[in-house]
């Protein structure tokens, strides 16, 4: 089965600054697969890079089989793109952000756009620049979905989100997923939130990825140990994170370890302590975190 999105060894450079270095995976068709990461960790610069929108230093990145050309229009026909900065224009009522769509896409669906915005209780009459940020950013998420592309690339969608948006759009998508086959690439800091969806996981950091997998292969992998200070028992498996506590120590570890000593538990972590534990074996100098609710305290990605 060909790839919806595929990179190899793609990297971008800024003058000295690497912001995407070495990145290799493949999106599979139909599939909804998330990416995390702090900000600065590259995530938008992989978004635009497979947008088209920046050219690649180094490597490739295909959509369909089809390498992404800068500002070529051919893989744009299946493409629908949202730009976490919602490049909207504020002067355009919300209808006349549909009538744009609908004249620059053979594939647009109006009634399904009005119908999503209806919901939302987003007035057709308001101008674009007096809604809300989160109003914005469904609107925007309208203009991609009514497109009826056959890839999703959605760059921070939930961030200007309530809680109850956040839940239904990601059920939205679900929903597109089973009925039109459509892939879905989506970054977003909410772990949580991304496991109920997510078929796959890319996880991100100081502008390399550090591990992807399915949601079920990555929980299946790790091992959570926890035991009294002293040797650890690694034989076999490969370290992720170790912590000490008093005299306890935890160890977060890839593989199954043969045989435990003393005193020692085996416990299954869940998702977000996997993904915290590859953001902290970060490059070294890196100075992002992820909070403990999923949210990050860098810059810009």
């Amino acid at each position: 089965m060909t790839a919806a999105l595929e990179t190899v060894g793609l990297g971008r450079r800024y003058r000295t600054k690497w912001a995407l270095r070495d990145c290799t995976f493949s999106v599979p068709e139909g599939s909804i697969t998330g990416i995390v990461g702090p900000n600065g960790a590259g995530k938008s610069t992989l978004f635009r890079l497979a947008a088209g929108i920046s050219r690649p230093t180094s490597g490739t990145v295909t959509v369909f089989g089809q390498e992404v050309r800068l500002n070529s229009s051919e893989h744009l026909k299946r493409l629908g793109y949202f730009d976490q900065l919602r490049p909207l224009y504020s002067g355009f009522r919300v209808e006349e952000m549909l009538t744009l769509g609908r004249r620059l896409n053979s594939t647009w669906d109006n009634a399904a756009a009005r119908e999503w915005l209806s919901e939302l209780n987003i007035p057709m009459k308001q101008k674009v620049g007096h809604l809300s940020l989160g109003q914005q950013a469904q609107v925007a998420l309208t203009l991609c979905m009514a497109k009826r592309p056959d890839l999703l690339l959605l760059d921070e969608p939930v961030a200007s989100l309530d809680p109850l948006a956040r839940h239904e759009l990601l059920q939205t998508l679900m929903g597109t997923v089973a009925e039109q086959g459509t892939t879905v690439f989506l970054s977003s800091h909410f772990v949580s939130e991304l496991e109920p969806v997510c078929d796959n996981l890319i996880i991100l950091s100081s502008s390399q990825v550090k591990i992807t997998g399915t949601i079920e292969s990555l929980l299946a992998d790790h091992r959570l140990l926890i035991g009294p200070d002293g040797p650890e028992p690694l034989n076999g498996v490969e370290m992720i994170s170790s912590r000490k506590t008093g005299r306890q120590r935890t160890l977060l570890v890839r593989g199954i370890p043969p045989s435990l000593g003393p005193g020692w538990q085996d416990l299954q972590p869940d998702l977000n302590e996997i993904v915290l534990a590859y953001l902290a074996r970060r490059a070294p100098g890196a100075n992002h975190k992820l909070a403990d609710d999923g949210t990050s305290d860098g810059g810009p990605s």
